[in-house]
């Protein structure tokens, strides 16, 4: 990834820190989300951070 000056930088950091929050399974957590979405009956759709380096699924509502 090139990184543009520090406001693309800047972009590139909450994303990440963000996704690692609320979208990545943590495996100290038992492999759960730290803040889990609620459950939806929907079908499952793919989510993506940064251009696709970043992926996450979750149901939809």
């Amino acid at each position: 990834m090139l990184i543009f000056g520090e406001a693309h930088l800047r972009y590139i950091v909450e994303n990440y820190i963000s996704h690692y929050h609320h979208e990545r399974a943590h495996q100290s957590l038992n492999n759960k989300i730290i803040d889990p979405p609620p459950d939806g009956k929907g079908e499952i759709v793919c989510h993506e951070r940064l251009g696709g380096l970043l992926k996450f699924y979750k149901r939809a509502a």
